[in-house]
């Protein structure tokens, strides 16, 4: 069985493990699953990730990350130039890609504006990107999660930073991860086509929910991030509502 795993609010908290989620994993491994971690999170590099999930206890490895900075990126043709209004990801997926990123548009503009989650997100950054638009790039969300869950509660997440320069720009953006097709498209990639045998397991049901329903495989929710459980997850269909990953877990191996 593939099972595509959320990070963010599945498996850690910002940089604090989810109790459990580290045994979980390896759980399904022993039990012979393949795993893809699949994340909204545009701002680390792959190597991060690798590294982050290793520090954790977690074992994964390069091949087994899809993120939506390269969901992004796949939006734009190489040999372009692309100015990044989000974090290291951002860039590594453009390089990649056969994008030139930049921080800054020149005479010439640029075909795309890439905005993601980060922290350094200011004023000079909004503006260049919104100058950037209005001269005729597109813009291009990573993801458009509103939040993103840390050990403390929600903070503002990439939606929220792609919301201010579309408002400013007065344009609808093109978005590319969960639950968008780029981000479908590089999960079928990773896992063959086939998803006859796969399930999903993440805390959003607006993005990873609809995500499981564009890819047409299960959804697990697990209470551990953005949603409670308590209130209506978007029309969207559960096959199970755990309180962790550990609990999915008990289900699937």
């Amino acid at each position: 069985m593939n099972v595509i795993l959320d990070l963010d609010g599945v498996v850690w908290l910002a940089e604090r493990p989810i109790r459990g989620s580290p045994q979980a994993v390896a759980r399904l491994r022993s039990a012979g699953h393949r795993v893809l971690f699949v994340t909204n999170n545009s701002n680390p590099t792959v190597a991060d990730l690798v590294a982050k999930l290793a520090g954790m206890g977690v074992e994964a490895e390069a091949g087994e990350i899809v993120n939506s900075s390269r969901a992004a990126a796949s939006l734009i043709e190489p040999g372009h130039a692309a100015l990044v209004c989000g974090g290291a990801g951002v860039r590594e997926a453009l390089r990649e890609r056969g994008v030139e990123p930049v921080d800054e548009a020149g005479p010439g503009g640029v075909d795309a504006v890439i905005v993601g989650f980060h922290r350094e997100f200011d004023y000079r950054r909004l503006t260049a990107a919104f100058r950037a638009v209005i001269a005729g790039a597109q813009l291009i969300g990573t993801n458009d999660d509103p939040t993103y869950p840390t050990p403390d509660g929600p903070v503002p997440g990439a939606g929220s930073l792609l919301a201010a320069v579309a408002t400013a720009a007065g344009v609808t953006p093109r978005v590319a991860g969960k639950p968008f097709a780029p981000m479908a498209d590089l999960v079928r990639t990773h896992l063959g086509g086939d998803l006859r045998e796969t399930v999903l397991v993440g805390d959003r049901p607006s993005t990873d929910g609809r995500m499981a329903q564009l890819l047409g495989v299960p959804f697990y929710l697990v209470l551990t991030g953005v949603t409670s459980g308590d209130g209506p997850l978007d029309d969207v269909e559960t096959v199970l509502a755990v309180p962790d990953l550990a609990a999915a877990v008990q289900e699937l191996a």
